[in-house]
């Protein structure tokens, strides 16, 4: 049966270029009823539906999946075998519409951003230089792309940070480092400022999912334990655990889905969201609250919320209702620079952690984009802003004409 989305225009449009209206023609909808189960119908016309976004100057893609709006009970009811405290009390959340990624993230797709490390280092070389320097000025004449980029720069708005090349890979791609397998142990930082560059290049919004919308996506209509029953010997068929993984992540999609098409929400990797940990948080929420009104925004560097278990795990950790938290300092101890690093995590269980995305359906206002892209507290904008100052981190304008510029930049340093 076709899935009903009550669409409702709870966030407003922003004047940033990000923002757009929602019409045939917009990744992800379409005008006529395309007849396929996974579709999603929007109050006022139109249909979510299921789409492939391939990441812009590259040929990695992802697939997106349309979530319809609605609400679920949050948490998990007091008789769950293996309930924890923080999962408590059970309370009904309002859901707005929204994509999420099919997968988690892989690393052929966060490495795309991980390479544009040294291309941000000499757009940021030739930000300086190409008012100076004949040799500069002549490297941009040749290079319009990157010419027009630079000019129409807007560090003041769309400015990213990328991640520093890592201090041990051995370490970082332990639990396998193929393509297909999901990126492990980059901070929530990290995973934010990927979803603000890939949202640039590409024109639509991106971002972390919060920890009510990440469980309803679990959850898939289900009130179960896991997505698929109460019973825990069934985890081999749908995650990737203690039990089966063999000390290693897996390649995304090799098991079954949960009930709306979305592959290792149990299991593989845990997964990012936005909100800071607060173990009573439920507590304070009243019932029927938004999604909007129950996230816990961060006010400090840690815990931060992870979902979903991972192959670090066991079965009772995958549950939909399971919740964890981050520890810097722990996950750090192996880092060699003071402050740590604001992208990186050094230790396990961070080799089990990785993230999943979401594009909402109402656009994102000019706070909101601020708030789940960009640096949310003092810290970690002051280890970014030293990491600037010493040289190990670069920051430059993310928007739709980088990816230009940057293949102009990949191609002229071939020719060398």
């Amino acid at each position: 049966m076709r899935l009903t989305a009550i669409f409702c225009l709870l966030i407003c449009v922003g004047s940033n270029p990000l923002s757009f209206l929602h019409a045939a023609d917009t990744p992800g909808i379409v005008s006529k009823d395309p007849g396929q189960p996974a579709a999603v119908e929007i109050e006022g016309g139109g249909f979510m539906v299921p789409y492939t976004v391939t990441i812009p100057d590259s040929t990695v893609s992802f697939e997106m999946i349309p979530i319809p709006g609605g609400e679920f009970l949050l948490g998990s009811p007091a008789f769950e075998e293996n309930r924890r405290e923080d999962e408590g009390h059970q309370l009904r959340v309002k859901v707005e519409p929204f994509w999420i990624g099919k997968h988690e993230v892989t690393w052929a797709e966060y490495q795309n951003f991980m390479q544009q490390y040294e291309i941000f280092k000499k757009l940021d070389e030739l930000r300086f230089t190409g008012t100076r320097m004949e040799s500069a000025k002549k490297q941009l004449e040749a290079m319009p792309k990157v010419k027009e980029y630079l000019e129409k720069e807007a560090l003041d708005v769309d400015a990213i940070t990328c991640p520093t090349p890592l201090y041990d890979s051995s370490f970082t791609y332990g639990p396998g480092e193929e393509p297909e397998q999901p990126a492990v142990t980059m901070s929530q930082f990290a995973a934010k400022q990927y979803t603000k560059w890939l949202s640039g290049i590409t024109g639509e919004q991106f971002r972390l999912p919060t920890e009510a919308e990440w469980e309803y996506a679990a959850r898939a209509g289900t009130t179960t334990a896991y997505s698929f029953g109460d019973d825990a010997a069934n985890i081999g068929d749908y995650a990737w655990t203690t039990d089966n993984a063999d000390y290693q992540t897996h390649e995304v999609g090799q098991l079954k889905p949960n009930p709306w098409g979305l592959y290792d929400m149990h299991g593989n990797v845990a997964e990012w969201v936005l909100d800071e940990y607060v173990a009573d948080h439920y507590s304070k929420l009243k019932e029927g609250v938004t999604v909007a009104e129950a996230v816990a925004w961060p006010v400090k560097l840690f815990p931060r919320s992870i979902r979903g278990g991972s192959w670090l795990v066991e079965a009772p950790d995958c549950r939909s209702a399971a919740r964890y938290q981050s520890d810097d300092p722990e996950w750090t101890l192996s880092d060699p620079n003071l402050p740590t690093s604001p992208w990186w995590f050094t230790e396990e269980p961070a080799t089990g952690v990785g993230f999943r995305i979401i594009r909402p359906l109402a656009p994102m206002n000019a706070e909101l984009r601020k708030k789940v892209w960009d640096a949310d507290i003092k810290r970690i904008e002051q280890d970014v802003a030293d990491r600037l100052e010493e040289g190990r981190g670069v920051k430059v304008s993310a928007d739709s004409r980088l990816p230009g510029a940057t293949a102009e930049i990949t191609l002229s340093q071939e020719d060398q």
